[in-house]
């Protein structure tokens, strides 16, 4: 079905109030007739605070797979001035890591990856995953005792935090406090971050680049069997300036850590979440076992961690109706998408049988490294709680951390009958 044409004239004012709408916390725990409203207003429409959003599936998903579009690198950043976000020390950080890169230096730095994630590391690490969930379920029991538990604090939030740190071989003494930083250094990667936001971002950001920085030095002095030490090993061959190679690690390190406890736990949250919503989908999925990551991709497309994913226009062009000009800003508007009925039979519809397509690990050249870790621990999960406990049910609604681009469930009590 060809996307509709975008709204020729929309109300700034509509816009606006429906942003602020999705950025409250009760937005965030029903975003899709907001959703519903934005698509409503075309598929391309102006963003007040300059760009545009993008909310059909179609235009999303060919912009993420055309080479040309460019995320917003340091270069451009430093193109929009000191005085704007894009110049707070955490947006320049981030603008050196590899999600803020473009070819040709992309290409460099993610060929020194590898395939990071690839069969031979999963298999390796699977055993791990599956230790440290059947733990967190234990001290999950352990709570329910008692009453109610919040699944989100004892499970989701250190599941990936576990996994991640076991991987990276970072000590668990440094794990609570790495956890931390990390929900504080997301909000510079948000749509419209507030300037206290953005403090906090900077502050977070400051103290994981002295973290990792010290990380790669030690194992610099201490080389391992460890993904660091194996990029540090690569990028001496790619790289005879060693300082230069020690950064392009540090960037490497800070970017893959990341990458995995904020997405991840909203990822495995929402999950629990849906599924003990829709009890005879979990009944189902109970005795057909086999069909788990099918129902772990609808959870995906139905809520994702990232409901945004801006990218940069590489010249003039016309996107639906729309003329865009040279260098600037689109914001992808994947959790609509996602939701697009010129794309999804009843989209609305939490359905872990439908072969759910989904944008909500990006696409094309960035697409993202760690969705199958993401997807192993979310499958390890899962596999055990549908074992361990058939009573699980929700006993209040979630509550969901004030924002708009990257979801965040900070509360889900849940009860065992």
């Amino acid at each position: 079905m060809e996307p509709a044409l975008a709204s020729r004239s929309v109300d700034r004012r509509a816009v606006v109030s429906l942003f602020s709408r999705l950025r409250k916390g009760s937005g965030q725990a029903n975003p899709l007739p907001i959703y519903s409203e934005l698509r409503a207003m075309g598929d391309v429409v102006p963003a007040p605070w300059g760009g545009y959003l993008i909310n059909s599936y179609g235009l999303c998903d060919r912009i993420l797979r055309d080479r040309t579009w460019q995320v917003p690198d340091s270069a451009w950043r430093a193109r929009q001035g000191g005085g704007t976000r894009w110049g707070a020390p955490s947006s320049t950080e981030m603008g050196r890591t590899l999600p803020a890169l473009n070819p040709p230096h992309h290409t460099r730095v993610r060929r020194s990856l590898g395939n990071l994630f690839d069969r031979k590391c999963v298999t390796g690490i699977t055993s791990a995953i599956e230790t440290h969930a059947e733990r967190l379920l234990d001290r999950l029991a352990d709570e329910l005792r008692g009453g109610s538990a919040d699944f989100s604090t004892l499970v989701s939030e250190e599941l990936p935090m576990c996994s991640i740190g076991e991987w990276l071989q970072l000590p668990v003494a440094d794990h609570g406090l790495l956890r931390s930083l990390a929900h504080d250094q997301v909000f510079t990667q948000e749509l419209l971050p507030s300037a206290s936001q953005l403090a906090l971002s900077d502050a977070a950001t400051m103290q994981l680049e002295s973290y990792f920085r010290e990380l790669v030095q030690e194992r610099r002095r201490s080389p391992g069997d460890d993904p660091v030490s194996n990029w540090l090993r690569t990028w001496d061959e790619l790289e005879p300036d060693r300082e230069a190679a020690d950064e392009a690690v540090y960037l490497l390190a800070l970017l893959v850590f990341l990458a995995a406890p904020e997405t991840t736990a909203t990822l495995l949250s929402s999950m629990v979440w849906l599924l003990l919503e829709h009890p005879r989908q979990l009944g189902w999925l109970r005795a057909h076992q086999e069909h788990i990551p099918e129902a772990i991709e609808e959870v995906l497309r139905y809520d994702s961690p990232n409901h945004i994913i801006s990218r940069v226009a590489p010249e003039d062009c016309t996107i639906g109706d729309v003329r865009i000009e040279k260098d600037r800003m689109v914001h992808l508007m994947v959790g609509a998408a996602n939701h697009d009925p010129a794309h999804f039979a009843d989209p609305e519809i939490f359905d872990i049988r439908r072969k759910a397509s989904h944008l909500s690990f990006s696409g094309g050249i960035h697409y993202c490294l760690g969705a199958p870790l993401a997807r192993l621990e979310a499958s390890t999960l899962l596999t055990a709680l549908l074992r361990r406990m058939p009573g699980l049910r929700v006993s209040a609604p979630p509550v969901y951390a004030p924002r708009v681009g990257f979801r965040r469930i900070v509360e889900l009590q849940v009860v065992e009958s």
